[in-house]
């Protein structure tokens, strides 16, 4: 169904622009990187710098967001504010070319229990998917849940310490402001068990890693660029797999800024639980 892969589309482009990779425990594993380089070595050093930009980001609470993801012939942009003082909660606009809605922009909210989709279906407006009946269905759902109720964009940062691999690129230009680029890559089983918080269950843990293998996802590789004033600015995902592989790059800016996210009125909202199966592709890059 077009609405079926429409609505994965969603969820997973969202999972990256929050931080996809959220890694094991509140922290986001900022010990990790710091404890496992030498005194004085590139890796010690790289790894400070984060751990400030980690801290630096996550206390922030805000932003405005915009990402492209690619993925199986398929390009989506997403462009609004995310806040995530209490949970992670976005309001944003969608639009996609290659199937994905046709190329009409689509608005988007995310709560921490729930995501809603502005479909136009069945004399309502919004479409609201909830994230627990829709993990029996696809593990996207559950990372989803985990993300929104775990996540804020610094645990993409934490993640790259928790590796203990980042290293500096070098300075660049993003969008006019001078920022430091770090990299590491690591493969699908750091993957699979970093990009989750604490609360992720086993179960959701092993189907994901099972939708990973099925792609033939080996590693993936996040770069990131921290502006002068110690806040990330710009990440990039990618990751090879047998479906044509996968790239995300985000931009982030005006952190602080005021993000209005409010539930659609009831009277305006299908529940896709309610009124169909929801059959859905499996799978991260599904």
């Amino acid at each position: 169904m077009r609405t079926a892969r429409i609505t994965a589309a969603a969820a997973a482009g969202v999972v990256m622009l929050a931080g996809l990779t959220a890694c094991g425990g509140k922290d986001g594993g900022t010990k990790a990187g710091g404890d496992s380089a030498g005194g004085g070595s590139p890796v010690q050093a790289a790894a400070a710098a984060l751990r400030t930009a980690s801290e630096k980001t996550g206390s922030e609470k805000s932003a405005k967001v915009e990402s492209t993801t690619k993925q199986r012939g398929t390009t989506q942009t997403m462009k609004g504010g995310m806040d995530w003082s209490e949970g992670m909660r976005m309001n944003v606009e969608t639009s996609g070319q290659g199937g994905l809605g046709g190329g009409k922009p689509m608005q988007s909210i995310y709560t921490p229990e729930a995501m809603y989709l502005k479909l136009g279906l069945g004399g309502k407006p919004w479409m609201k998917y909830d994230y627990n009946a829709m993990a029996q269905k696809s593990p996207v759902f559950a990372l989803l849940k985990d993300q929104m109720q775990n996540n804020n964009p610094s645990r993409s940062v934490g993640l790259l310490l928790a590796t203990g691999k980042a290293k500096k690129v070098g300075t660049e230009d993003v969008r006019g402001t001078k920022a430091t680029h770090y990299t590491a890559t690591f493969d699908v089983a750091e993957l699979t068990r970093m990009q989750a918080s604490k609360d992720f269950s086993e179960k959701d843990m092993k189907s994901m890693e099972e939708a990973l293998k099925k792609t033939g996802t080996k590693n993936e590789t996040i770069d990131l660029w921290i502006g002068p004033d110690d806040l990330l600015v710009k990440k990039t995902e990618t990751m090879q797999n047998n479906q044509g592989g996968y790239e995300s790059t985000v931009f982030y800016s005006d952190y602080g800024t005021k993000v209005s996210v409010e539930e659609p009125p009831a009277s305006q909202v299908n529940d896709a639980a309610k009124i169909s199966s929801g059959a859905m592709g499996g799978g991260l890059a599904g």
